[in-house]
């Protein structure tokens, strides 16, 4: 029996690198994507009526760390209709002949739990930054001071943690390891969703040498393997499946 289209999500906060790991996925040829929307970077939480999106949702350093933003298994849009509009309003934008969909918005980093009851076999990838740069590419997008930024990331994450927990198939992808090694967390990224690798034409630079100067904070998640005496993420990448075999693979 052949199973329906799939969807992995990518979430995380803004300029933190999930563009570029949604790139990364729409490579492959069994996966589809949002490409050529009229909307921010293809996002497609701007594509769907079922979740309120509105000028007052996504918005940076803020959504993150409002509860009425976070979404689990249970919520009042836990629902067939909530999955029907959405399977209904995103459908225009995939190739249906490819077996998996990648949907990539920032929000994605709340609504993990939700779309695990609403899609039973997504799965789901975390992009993260040390939050010193993500506060420091920041700079020119919000009025929020560094401090501010670094404390919403930190309780974010804290967030993320927990909602982990209750996440059958996850995969941290931090953006220090993917601009260090692409090769390698193609290869992850791929293995997660039981995919062979493909060949990539994605540029990758480390725009974390931009902002060399970034004074690094102590409060970080460790859980990520984000040290406060190192500017490199150096700990074993992180990610669960229900399958043994592909979790070691991504190990």
């Amino acid at each position: 029996m052949s199973l329906p289209h799939r969807y992995v999500f990518v979430g995380g906060l803004h300029r933190s690198g999930t563009s570029l790991v949604a790139r990364l996925l729409q490579e492959h040829p069994d996966i589809s994507g949002i490409e050529n929307a009229p909307v921010p970077e293809n996002e497609g939480a701007y594509l769907q009526g079922a979740i309120p999106h509105t000028a007052r949702h996504g918005v940076p350093v803020h959504f993150a760390t409002d509860p009425a933003q976070h979404f689990v298994e249970g919520s009042p849009f836990d629902t067939l209709a909530t999955r029907q509009r959405l399977e209904a309003d995103w459908s225009h934008w995939f190739d249906p002949s490819k077996p998996w969909r990648v949907e990539k918005s920032p929000v994605n980093l709340t609504r993990m739990r939700l779309y695990q009851s609403l899609f039973p076999l997504s799965q789901f990838i975390v992009v993260l930054r040390r939050p010193e740069f993500v506060a420091a590419a920041m700079r020119k997008w919000s009025d929020v001071g560094d401090s501010a930024i670094i404390d919403h990331w930190n309780e974010a994450h804290r967030q993320v943690e927990e909602d982990l927990a209750n996440i059958h198939c996850w995969l941290i992808v931090r953006y220090e390891d993917l601009v260090a090694d692409p090769l390698e967390q193609r290869r992850r990224i791929f293995a997660f969703l039981d995919l062979p690798m493909c060949e990539s034409q994605v540029a990758i630079r480390n725009g974390n040498k931009a902002y060399e100067g970034a004074v690094v904070n102590a409060g970080h998640q460790k859980c990520f393997g984000y040290e406060a005496d190192t500017k490199n993420a150096s700990d074993p990448p992180l990610g669960r499946h229900m399958l043994r075999r592909i979790s070691e693979s991504v190990a």
